[in-house]
């Protein structure tokens, strides 16, 4: 297996549109890296030139020690695996996961009984061995997605590519896949980059996540670390499910202390947050708050509101609050908590989870 580095890569179609500017990471050898962002942000088009289907603009891109710029893909020792899942459909399972090692440039020819071994390992894996003898034609969606894994694994290549490939399955399938894909990542010892725009499957996948934004990085790090500290509030309102709330506020001193202010709370800050807001003298802030810091309680808190709506969701339900004619704050609380629109609570915020951005460039303050 093999690290891969891009260095101040940029795409551009055309003379105007760039997909991606300026854009630099460095995946580690055997490291399962996430490219998580919405649609249009240069996600894709990253994973394409990293597999030699589109030759960046500028920029240098390497696959272990060696420059690939000016490789093509088929000497890349790379394997993709697409949201189509494109198995050859006039072909048996078995041959789908055979072809790569019967037909593709390897570093050696492979016998007979050794593709035969290495193609009932594989399907063994992704636990397809018992559909070697049928035509793609013959499977679900998932198990193609199975057979399209297990030719990408045949070939044994430095660096697996996911171009979102569990967009096609329906949402119970892509759960277990994800728990599968993760598992055949360990198994294989593989590094794998993975492009999606699903949250939950990056989440839960991946060792670190770069969260792409109009081409280009907007933060690199963990699932806890982009989730707990995202580095500005675009990272902040795209990650989680409900959404960040985010409120205006103001940063208001008094007797050595620091306040957020709004007409609905006053809220006092840790002595960090406020020496920090204090070294950048800060005026004004966004204040994020994920929803399950919200906490509702019918008895003393930070402010009171009536409930808008109650979404149950099984154990948790998302209750909602209308603050004014269009600011909607959310909470997620347990089932057990009683409640209904028109009813009056209280909400208090977790201290310990506040999330503070200047509202003119967005970066974090806290």
């Amino acid at each position: 297996m093999a690290e891969v580095r891009l260095e101040s890569v940029s795409k551009r179609f055309g003379k105007k549109v760039w997909a991606v500017r300026d854009f630099t990471l460095h995946v580690e050898d055997r490291e399962f890296l996430v490219l998580l962002g919405p649609s249009g942000c240069g996600k894709t088009t990253t994973l394409r030139m990293i597999a030699g289907l589109e030759q960046p603009t500028a920029g240098l891109i390497y696959i272990g020690d060696r420059l690939v710029n000016n490789i093509p893909p088929r000497d890349r020792d790379i394997s993709m695996v697409f949201q189509s899942y494109a198995v050859w459909p006039h072909m048996k399972v078995y041959d789908n996961i055979a072809f790569g090692l019967r037909y593709g440039r390897r570093k050696r020819r492979y016998s007979r009984a050794e593709i035969d071994r290495i193609v009932h390992e594989v399907a063994r894996l992704v636990r397809i061995e018992e559909l070697l003898n049928r035509y793609p034609s013959q499977l679900s969606g998932g198990q193609r997605q199975r057979v399209a894994l297990a030719r990408a694994l045949a070939v044994k290549p430095q660096v697996f590519l996911y171009d979102e490939p569990l967009s096609n399955l329906d949402a119970k399938l892509r759960i277990q896949m994800r728990t599968e894909l993760k598992y055949i990542h360990e198994q294989a010892g593989a590094t794998s980059i993975y492009v999606t725009h699903d949250q939950a499957e990056a989440m839960s996948m991946a060792d670190r996540i770069m969260v792409m934004r109009e081409g280009q990085g907007a933060q690199l790090g963990t699932p806890n670390e982009i989730y707990f500290r995202p580095a500005n509030r675009f990272v902040a309102g795209f990650i989680g499910t409900p959404p960040m709330n985010m409120l205006e506020v103001a940063v208001e001193g008094e007797d050595g202390a620091m306040y957020l202010v709004s007409p609905l709370f006053r809220i006092l800050l840790e002595d960090e947050t406020a020496a920090k807001l204090r070294e950048k003298a800060v005026k004004k802030a966004i204040l994020g708050i994920r929803p399950e810091d919200v906490a509702v309680t019918l008895e003393g808190g930070d402010f009171a509101t009536e409930v808008f709506v109650v979404e149950p969701q099984g154990p948790q339900q998302i209750i909602s609050f209308k603050l004014g004619e269009s600011l909607i704050l959310k909470s997620l609380a347990d089932a057990d908590l009683r409640v209904s629109p028109g009813q009056e609570v209280w909400l208090r915020f977790n201290r310990g989870r506040l999330h503070l951005f200047d509202p003119e460039t967005g970066t974090r303050l806290n």
